[in-house]
């Protein structure tokens, strides 16, 4: 197997905030290089890096919005947030947990810091992606994932490396915890000091990694630090990273739907009238009522 090298590493993007409680870094859809096109599945990602939140009385978060056509794939790290939508599902995102939302045919949300939290104060860390999903799947009836850390499998590394949360896929022959439309391989990687991982996907597949904590080297060669994006060219198979002081790395790679992409705000569909059409059924109330 060939080695997939690292096309480019991207600096954290300048924050911007997305309703009153969550500071992020968008690195998708970033430049022509990280667009929707050439990261499909993955359509969006927003990272909320370290960031301290004082006590509050008044949860912050966001208000209640719209999606139809992808999921929402909500990963915590630091903090915990509540969530509610139109079917009547609600829960809370705890640090570890992952949440894993298919909009589908629609669906109204909203996300907010949860009670708790609110009140005492405290650091957030979270990653939000989007996944798109096939177009044959994308009127289909909306669902829920709430994978806390205790269901999401695990796969120890040899010598005391770390280990490796499969929410999605697999690795090394253990299936990841969350199902998917498509293939996709979402994995946590916790690496020791001095800890190292090996991964192999299809050459095809769009990947990429983001370093949450620490700082990683690839291949042996490259260093992304912390709050860095890399990017994997389309051809190798295999890559490894090691990580002198430990890190925290999470890791993706999907296979390219290779469908047209028609995106306006919430909604993410194949053409132009089926956004047309999602703006006419939201008017109309088919996405159902949740109060803000």
């Amino acid at each position: 197997m060939s080695i997939k090298n690292i096309e480019l590493v991207l600096t954290p993007p300048e924050p911007h905030f997305v309703g009153d409680g969550f500071r992020v870094h968008n690195f998708i859809p970033g430049g022509y290089r990280t667009d929707m096109e050439r990261m499909n599945p993955f359509i969006l990602l927003d990272y909320g890096a370290k960031f301290y939140f004082p006590p509050s009385d008044h949860p912050l978060g966001v208000g209640v919005h719209p999606h139809r056509g992808f999921e929402t794939v909500t990963i915590a790290y630091k903090g915990r947030v509540a969530h509610h939508d139109s079917t009547g599902e609600s829960g809370v995102i705890g640090e570890g947990d992952v949440q894993w939302m298919t909009a589908a045919s629609g669906i109204l949300h909203k996300e907010y810091h949860e009670k708790e939290f609110s009140r005492e104060g405290g650091e957030l860390q979270m990653v939000q992606l989007w996944v798109n999903l096939p177009a044959k799947y994308k009127m289909s009836a909306p669902k829920y994932q709430s994978l806390t850390n205790a269901q999401i499998s695990k796969v120890t590394l040899p010598d005391e490396a770390g280990v490796v949360e499969v929410i999605a896929g697999e690795y090394k022959k253990t299936k990841g915890s969350a199902s998917t439309f498509s293939p996709i391989h979402l994995l946590n990687v916790k690496l020791n000091k001095g800890g190292k991982a090996d991964f192999s996907f299809p050459e095809t597949y769009n990947s990429a990694l983001l370093v949450l904590e620490g700082k990683v080297t690839v291949n042996g060669s490259e260093e992304v630090p912390a709050n860095h994006f890399a990017l994997f060219q389309n051809d190798g198979e295999t890559f490894d990273i090691e990580s002198a002081e430990g890190a925290i790395v999470l890791v993706m790679s999907g296979d390219d739907l290779s469908e047209p992409i028609a995106a306006h705000g919430p909604f993410v569909m194949n053409t132009r009238q089926e956004i047309l059409q999602a703006f006419e059924d939201y008017q109309k109330g088919k996405f159902g009522y949740l109060k803000d």
